[in-house]
């Protein structure tokens, strides 16, 4: 397969293996072992040595969430890096990233920012108005610098799959929305405005034919420092949906879900405070959550509190340069396996793209978040390609996950896919190799894999 280099047969062979016989299970077996330069390459099966020293049993009669989908942010500056690539190279591009079939990866979600993001290349909002004046008609309001480069670059990927998934996330409203009128950090004044600017967005967005899945109202809302940003309290978060968003998107017969939060694990009492909110939570659908700090649990926290509420993984960046085994061992242990064994819908990395500078970014931005894709001098694949590659190719949206045990040094998720099969993803966090065995309903197979490879098995 094209975008999945290195062909190494040797390494093949020392990564990992199948076994199966008789009426066991023959799973196809896909494979990245960063120690062994193999990067998702599907395998043959083959007898490993020595016993199976582990079981994983897979449990069908446990049931969990049904998965929207794995991916990435588009931020601006991603769609800037993707739109100047010659038309035959994006369009190659384009398909490998978002085609489930043959080459491509099958990313089925994708987070986008409504507005300004701190990795476009300067901080601003969808109404921005000269100093001291206000547009609460929002008679200024235009997609602006987006529909150079975001608005396009989503329709070309929407016409490659156009069941994919987006959530639109903001960084910062209008600054003359806001207690001080700046970009960076203050808090909501004017809620009505900021209401009827998002139903604004959602409307000029489907104009576009871009349906938008959800919407988090404030990015890192604990966070004043980045560019753009907004401080957005727990009681300011609740009160804005409960008296404006949520009022506004019922008069409107507007169905994009509300999402809560959209920050660290570190805190989930805030969703919490709100979700106890009766008036409010009758307009949300659930929470999201990054993991600059805090323990991916915090998910299931707040899930277990409120089980009919759902729950969203949708940020973790990769630093740059960069480390792919050590990167990827952590994301697929803690962003994917984890957040789907905490009920997670989704599982998403942070910025698809960027040059090799990192570039752009706002002044005040990220300066080293390593895309998913460096674009320059060509197109270099980086950790989070691989991370949500190992997932997204074979867990299409719709997959439920299903009961698996957890034996030491082998964290593991289990799906059933909407097709009827079975998928099974499995790292070896541990420091040396591990043969194990997989029981499904009387049948199994065994299979070894690298200190720090993974491997995904579908059956």
């Amino acid at each position: 397969m094209r975008p999945f280099h290195l062909f190494l047969a040797a390494a093949l062979v020392a990564a990992a293996a199948v076994r199966s016989s008789g009426s066991e299970i023959t799973p196809e077996f896909w494979l990245t072992d960063p120690a062994g330069s193999v990067l998702l390459r599907k395998q043959h099966a083959s007898p490993p040595s020595g016993g199976a020293a582990a079981s994983i049993v897979v449990d069908h009669g446990a049931t969990f969430q049904t998965v929207d989908g794995f991916g990435y942010t588009l931020t601006g500056g991603s769609a800037m890096m993707i739109d100047a690539l010659e038309a035959n190279e994006g369009g190659a591009l384009l398909k490998e990233l978002f085609s489930p079939e043959g080459d491509g990866i099958g990313t089925s979600y994708l987070r986008i920012s409504l507005g300004a993001s701190d990795l476009d290349p300067a901080a601003f909002s969808y109404d921005d108005m000269p100093p001291g004046q206000k547009d609460p008609g929002l008679k200024n309001f235009s997609l602006g610098p987006h529909k150079k480069n975001l608005v396009p670059v989503l329709k070309r990927i929407l016409a490659i799959n156009p069941d994919l998934k987006l959530l639109a996330s903001t960084w910062s409203p209008p600054p003359w929305m806001k207690a001080r009128p700046t970009f960076i950090g203050s808090s909501l004044a004017d809620s009505g405005a900021y209401a009827r600017y998002i139903v604004r967005y959602l409307r000029a967005m489907k104009e576009e034919g871009i349906r938008i899945d959800a919407v988090t109202v404030q990015n890192e809302p604990l966070n004043p420092d980045n560019e753009p940003s907004m401080i957005m309290t727990p009681a300011k978060q609740r009160d804005f949906i409960k008296y404006d968003l949520g009022p506004a998107f019922a008069r409107e017969g507007i169905k994009t879900k509300i999402l809560l939060y959209d920050h660290n694990c570190d805190e989930p009492g805030y969703p919490l405070s709100i979700l106890e909110d009766e008036q409010a939570r009758r307009f949300v659908d659930g929470s999201a959550f990054h993991l600059y700090a805090g323990d991916i649990s915090a998910l299931s926290v707040v899930h277990d509190a409120h089980p009919d509420k759902n729950v969203y993984f949708t940020e973790q960046w990769v630093g740059a340069p960069g480390n792919l085994a050590e990167d990827f061992r952590w994301h697929v242990k803690t962003v994917i396996i984890g957040s789907m064994r905490n009920w997670s819908k989704t599982a998403l990395e942070w910025n698809l793209a960027s040059d090799p500078a990192y570039d752009p970014h706002t002044p005040g931005g990220c300066e080293t978040c390593l895309g998913a894709l460096t674009i320059g001098g060509g197109i270099k694949r980086n950790p989070a390609y691989y991370i949500v590659a190992q997932a997204a190719k074979f867990i299409r949206p719709g997959s439920v996950r299903i009961g698996s045990n957890l034996p030491p040094d082998l964290p593991n998720v289990a799906f059933k896919t909407p097709d009827g099969k079975t998928a099974l993803i499995v790292l070896n966090d541990g420091a040396s190799a591990r043969t194990f065995r997989v029981s499904d309903e009387g049948k199994t197979f065994a299979a070894v894999l690298n200190p720090g490879a993974a491997g995904t098995f579908v059956w």
